[in-house]
């Protein structure tokens, strides 16, 4: 155990660059500017389609119980007619709802990707910086030195990279 221990320690203190690194791809992407913004942009998303289904949820039962408060007045043909349209207009609505959420799935994977694309020059920087071979995502590494994970300096290299100049007029 004396042995493994002075080893770990030998490892730790030698200036030798890293040959892999390890990098939290989820803290990576949820504390960069790009990823909190875009994390902002889908919780308002959703919130607004939730109010949306929450209104037309609304609508819908207030439909349905005018449907069946005239439902001894009309005929059993009107009636059914009138009935059907209203499952009808039901399923139109939920297929519609269901469309604008996975938008916004679709929408957040694109950002996902847009991320890494644009990430992709920061971490080959890095890589290069210490002299590595790979960049691990650290959730598949089961034992590492701290000194391999290169997650807050690719934050903070990554979101001063995407701070980019006001355009010229």
């Amino acid at each position: 155990m004396v042995v493994v221990l002075a080893l770990a320690t030998q490892v730790q203190s030698q200036e030798a660059p890293a040959p892999v690194l390890t990098l939290d791809q989820d803290r990576f992407f949820l504390q960069s500017d790009f990823g909190r913004a875009a994390i902002e942009r889908e919780q308002a998303e959703t919130a607004a389609l939730e109010q949306e289904n929450n209104r037309i949820e609304a609508e819908l039962v207030a439909e349905e119980q005018a449907l069946t408060d005239q439902r001894g007045a009309l005929s059993s043909a009107d009636f059914s007619a009138r009935a059907a349209a209203f499952d009808d207009k039901v399923e139109r609505i939920r297929a519609e709802q269901d469309a604008k959420a996975r938008s916004i799935v679709e929408k957040r994977d694109v950002e996902r990707q847009e991320f890494l694309r644009l990430a992709a020059p920061v971490l080959g920087e890095l890589l290069s910086e210490r002299k590595a071979a790979a960049i691990l995502d650290k959730g598949l590494v089961i034992v590492s030195l701290s000194a391999v994970d290169i997650t807050d300096e690719a934050i903070a290299k990554l979101n001063a990279a995407l701070v980019a100049p006001a355009p010229a007029p």
